[in-house]
């Protein structure tokens, strides 16, 4: 059920997603949706907790075995495709927060977090910097991917290669973060 409402999410937005379009989806009356989840705030929540789980696979398996420079390219290139690929589910990850220790969100969102936490680890950065080094990263991989989809770019540059420049420019930034050597 969850799986087909991300589906859904994702081609015809969040915001549009409603109990009675995944009925339709999944062919059964609205009311039987109701054995399965609470209601439409619920679904977003799982469909939530399934992007960032989707997120974190992507990310982490894209950047395992790689590290610094490499390692953040392969990274970002797979969050940023995943959002794109996956725009509605992702959007149901903004701005909710999860209810405890044991909220499913929590696990997915924590997973998420290592896998990015792991592309710093092949930066030299300081110990007290490391939480603001993965909110740069997450800020500019989540803000350029959501652009991305929200048509943001829309002058003459090249998508692709401002991504580039993007990735670039973190990199450097986080070896200069580093040490000095």
């Amino acid at each position: 059920m969850v799986a087909a409402g991300a589906d859904l999410a994702d081609e015809v937005g969040l915001a549009r997603l409603t109990m009675g379009l995944l009925a339709e989806r999944v062919g059964v009356r609205t009311p039987s949706l109701y054995k399965h989840v609470g209601g439409l705030d619920d679904l977003n929540r799982r469909i939530a907790a399934l992007a960032l789980s989707q997120a974190a696979d992507a990310v982490g398996g894209a950047a395992q075995g790689y590290a610094g420079r490499d390692a953040l390219v392969a990274a970002a290139s797979a969050f940023r495709a995943f959002v794109l690929e996956h725009p509605g589910r992702y959007a149901a990850t903004i701005g909710v927060e999860p209810t405890g220790p044991d909220d499913p969100m929590a696990a997915a969102a924590q997973r998420l977090l290592d896998a990015f936490s792991a592309v710093l680890r092949g930066y030299d950065i300081a110990e007290p910097d490391v939480d603001h080094a993965l909110r740069m990263l997450r800020s500019l991989c989540h803000g350029f991917a959501t652009l991305q989809v929200a048509n943001g770019f829309q002058w003459s540059a090249d998508i692709d290669e401002s991504f580039e420049w993007l990735i670039a420019f973190a990199d450097r930034g986080l070896r200069a973060a580093g040490p000095e050597r």
